[in-house]
């Protein structure tokens, strides 16, 4: 018997057996002669398997693909990673998604690229697009036969810049004026410990030894980075405890920089705290800290202007420039942090220590994010010469040469 129903059903069921295995399922039909149709298929689909005969899938457009592989992909992604997936096929699915997975080549990736590059979009955005492209090409067997025709773009690792002191100055003073009380105590936490943005943001209060002045990061990008216990210099410190005064019933379980809101109250609209949630991390920082890079650029503009009586007239008569924001991402100040250790000469070991780099990429870290004037390397070489006696007194002579020398000059 290979069909028959179940009493009481009137949907076709196959029974048979394969290899020594007993192949019961239903046809989902209550034809029997679709039933005898769709059992023959199945009996066909196994015996291709047995014998190691596959099918190649029907070419399907890129679009659909790309549904279906980020649907794959939604229970081994971090929910981050998923929405970069979504934003990379968001720009992808215009451009690609009405060809067929088999049509796309070497050409149409690299169309794509000049073609965001004209829309501004940076070198490494794009190459994590075109890499969400191979993922799903390979998915469908097609990668292999374009991948030495594609050139990732190349990316600059010197983009972080360190901030002047001036910088700083008015960039700190910038904080103190936001609204957002939380944003001048992290951005001080973040350039005495140069430790980045996501670490900071989910500390919590278990984690500071004030005794001791210590703090105990979290999980950080890197194996490396989580767990390490850094020293608080004395800034951070006092920094750390008048930020502390401020949570009187704070526990070890609650948010260093907890998750409120922030308005305008009385007649002066001084700034103030609302829905103060200890038990859960404060949210993007983004709006407070534009704000703030914006304020700076007006401070260091003012500081400029204070001595140029005859400036402050010529402005007064012209239309004044709009002010454009400090030039500095939240990641610059992890940059200020690393490059004025080891400009300090602290050995790259500690400096790796305190940032969480591992030995592997040490190195490789403290060349991007070592940032030293021309002057500052200068009085580096100028180390290597161990005579006192002026540069200008040396007399280079045959006679000061090895014997070897001597003869190869005449």
């Amino acid at each position: 018997m290979s069909l028959f129903r179940y009493k009481g059903s009137k949907v076709w069921t196959m029974d048979f057996m394969f290899h020594g295995q007993r192949i019961r399922e239903s046809t989902g039909t209550r034809s029997k002669t679709l039933a005898q149709k769709i059992e023959s298929k199945r009996r066909q689909k196994l015996e291709e398997g047995a014998g190691g005969i596959r099918r190649r899938e029907r070419s399907r457009l890129f679009s659909v693909a790309a549904d279906d592989w980020l649907e794959n992909k939604k229970g081994r992604l971090a929910p981050k990673t998923v929405l970069i997936e979504k934003t990379n096929l968001a720009h992808l699915k215009p451009e690609l998604g009405r060809k067929l997975v088999c049509d796309i080549d070497a050409l149409d990736i690299s169309r794509y690229q000049q073609k965001r590059l004209g829309d501004g979009a940076s070198p490494k955005t794009v190459n994590l697009e075109v890499g969400t492209v191979r993922a799903i090409l390979k998915k469908h067997g097609t990668w292999a036969h374009l991948q030495q025709d594609v050139e990732m773009l190349a990316t600059r690792d010197d983009r972080g810049r360190a901030l002047t002191a001036q910088e700083e100055f008015a960039l700190l003073e910038a904080c103190s004026k936001s609204r957002s009380r939380s944003l001048l105590p992290f951005v001080t936490l973040a350039i005495e410990t140069g430790a980045r943005f996501n670490v900071i943001r989910t500390l919590q209060w278990g984690s500071i030894d004030f005794a001791n002045r210590c703090v105990q990061f979290g999980r950080d990008k890197t194996p490396s980075g989580t767990g390490r216990i850094i020293p608080l210099n004395p800034r951070a410190a006092a920094t750390m405890t008048f930020w502390a005064g401020h949570f009187p019933e704070r526990k070890p379980e609650h948010y260093v920089f907890p998750k409120e809101r922030y308005g305008a109250a009385g007649d002066k609209f001084e700034p103030k705290a609302y829905q103060t949630d200890p038990t859960a991390p404060i949210g993007n920082v983004k709006e407070a800290w534009e704000a703030a890079k914006l304020r700076a650029a007006k401070i260091l503009k003012d500081v400029r202007n204070e001595d140029t009586e005859a400036r402050e007239q010529q402005l007064d008569e012209q239309v004044q420039e709009e002010v454009k924001p400090l030039v500095c991402r939240f990641h610059d100040l992890r940059h200020t942090a690393v490059s004025r250790m080891l400009d300090a000469g602290v050995p790259i070991a500690k400096v790796a220590k305190i940032v969480g780099w591992s030995p592997a990429t040490m190195v490789r870290m403290a060349a991007r994010y070592g940032h030293f004037a021309l002057e500052e390397l200068r009085s580096a070489v100028n180390t290597i010469s161990r005579t006192e006696t002026e540069p200008e007194s040396l007399v280079f002579s045959p006679v000061l040469l090895p014997a070897s020398e001597t003869v190869r000059r005449n």
